[in-house]
């Protein structure tokens, strides 16, 4: 049986969105089906394709919330407990990887045409860009296999 790392990253090598990769890999524990992780994970990809949260970062807090999240109105506990995750996902994404912005970790503004055409003759997006889907994946089981065994007492 394939980890989540390796299911994001084999998902993300057959053409899927980071984004999409990550939530699906976790898309069982999340009580969500792997159709339903590719459609709500499909507009998140490259930073919103703007270059801006990196779509396995986003992928990530997508599972974080699901999990952990705020489920109703007035559920205070649950909007705290999703801020903590969501700053303990962001924080260590940043300290892994040097930033969580797409387009600072792939070296070119691909909001642009001219910026996606670079990263993609620069091989980023098969070259890099699956380094950074395996990461979210890898930070996320941390936090989650945190949580399960008493951890991260702020929660």
């Amino acid at each position: 049986m394939k980890n989540r790392r390796d299911k994001a990253t084999e998902y993300f090598m057959k053409n899927m969105h980071c984004s999409q990769a990550v939530l699906a890999a976790f898309s069982e524990e999340c009580g969500i089906t792997e159709e339903q992780a590719f459609r709500l994970g499909s507009c998140f990809g490259s930073g919103m394709r703007k270059g801006e949260v990196c779509g396995a970062c986003t992928g990530a807090l997508m599972v974080l919330g699901l999990l952990y999240g705020q489920s109703s109105i007035g559920d205070t506990e649950g909007r705290q407990r999703s801020n903590v995750v969501n700053d303990l996902m962001m924080e260590r994404f940043r300290e892994a990887n040097g930033s969580y912005i797409c387009s600072d970790l792939l070296g070119y503004d691909i909001s642009t045409p001219e910026g996606v055409q670079r990263a993609r003759d620069e091989g980023l997006f098969t070259g890099f860009c699956p380094k950074m889907v395996a990461s979210a994946a890898d930070i996320l089981e941390e936090i989650i296999g945190k949580i399960e065994n008493g951890g991260t007492k702020q929660l």
